[in-house]
């Protein structure tokens, strides 16, 4: 506990939530501050990282801004943004119809900014020395309802005997929605037998202490913890792909590959502190944080007209309020279809 208090103080204006003792201490941090110089950020641990990134570098300027950065899954920052408990939310998939319905009944607005693309990753443990790739099929095979798949044999007759130990995003996460409607074709069409998580590092953690584990999640906890992990390429049928920031980039690594958002309380930019850390957030000087979180950077002419979607305070999905799309290109993005 004292060095978790001495991390969280050492950066005296960032503050990590995402458990009770980091709500704890948060306020503790934040007390004797306005509630007009918090920044309330929360939402997919995949984006996670880029929003901590934002923050840190954000809090840097020494604007007497808190900014908070929470983790509660993309449904459960939805949840919390349409509840007008936050300023951002960090989503990896478009927001569902029934979070559009849900923010509507509560009168909140949102804006809807794309900020990245991720690679959605397959991972083994390091000494794994079996698997070389899998295939979409077979990814199917392990993971859809009512799966017979219960050894690492049941997916190749060459391959170990062994048990698989399954690890991967719980229900509240847009990586496990994304990912069943990629991989099984439904979305949250899952075998439930497996070790779930919101917090991707939970994830990391699993997997690197298993050596026949086998999970998903976002390329950056990836590319934080190589020594820890083994990247599986995978197959559509047109040969193996592996994740990364080429591949995720021209989008050839399918159906994988996903672009990440940040939705915007519509009302919260009112205030200059909110807005100016979203302006921060979109500033082309600090898309370099997108890439040293470990996902690829939108182009710069996409991201000028997210800036503008942002300056003109447009409301509302241009995904359509679709949730996980597969194959979405970076065109698709720009165009919002």
């Amino acid at each position: 506990m004292p060095e978790l208090i001495s991390q969280v103080f050492s950066r005296p204006r960032l503050v990590i939530a995402g458990s009770t003792v980091l709500m704890l201490l948060l306020a503790v941090a934040v007390s004797g501050c306005g509630e007009k110089t918090l920044v309330k950020v929360d939402g997919s641990s995949t984006v996670f990282p880029v929003n901590l990134a934002m923050a840190e570098e954000f809090q840097k300027l020494g604007n007497g801004v808190y900014v908070t950065v929470g983790i509660s899954g993309t449904g459960g920052g939805f949840n919390k943004l349409c509840n007008g408990e936050i300023d951002v939310s960090g989503a990896s998939r478009p927001i569902k119809p029934v979070e559009v319905t849900e923010c509507a009944e509560k009168g909140v607005e949102y804006i809807e900014l794309p900020i990245a693309f991720d690679g959605l990753s397959v991972m083994v443990h390091p000494d794994n020395d079996w698997v070389d790739f899998l295939t979409v099929e077979e990814l199917k095979r392990i993971w859809e309802p009512g799966s017979d798949v219960g050894k690492w044999s049941d997916v190749r007759p060459q391959w170990p005997g062994d048990d698989i130990f399954l690890v991967g995003a719980d229900t509240d996460s847009g990586t496990f929605d994304y990912f069943t409607k990629a991989i099984v074709g439904e979305e949250g069409a899952s075998r439930a037998d497996y070790t779930a998580s919101t917090d991707d590092n939970v994830l990391v953690t699993a997997i690197g202490g298993d050596s026949n584990a086998l999970g998903y999640f976002g390329f950056a906890f990836y590319i934080e913890n190589t020594d820890r992990l083994k990247l599986v390429p995978v197959d559509p049928g047109t040969g193996p792909v592996t994740p990364d920031i080429e591949s995720i980039g021209n989008n050839t690594y399918q159906p994988l590959s996903r672009p990440l958002f940040i939705y915007v309380d519509a009302a919260a930019v009112q205030q200059p502190h909110v807005r100016d850390f979203v302006r921060f957030y979109l500033d082309s000087q600090n898309l370099d944080l997108v890439a040293d979180s470990g996902y690829v950077p939108l182009p710069e002419n996409v991201y000028q007209i997210v800036r503008q979607r942002f300056e003109d305070g447009v409301t509302g999905s241009v995904f359509g309020g679709k949730g996980s799309r597969v194959g979405i290109s970076i065109e698709e993005v720009i165009e919002g279809r």
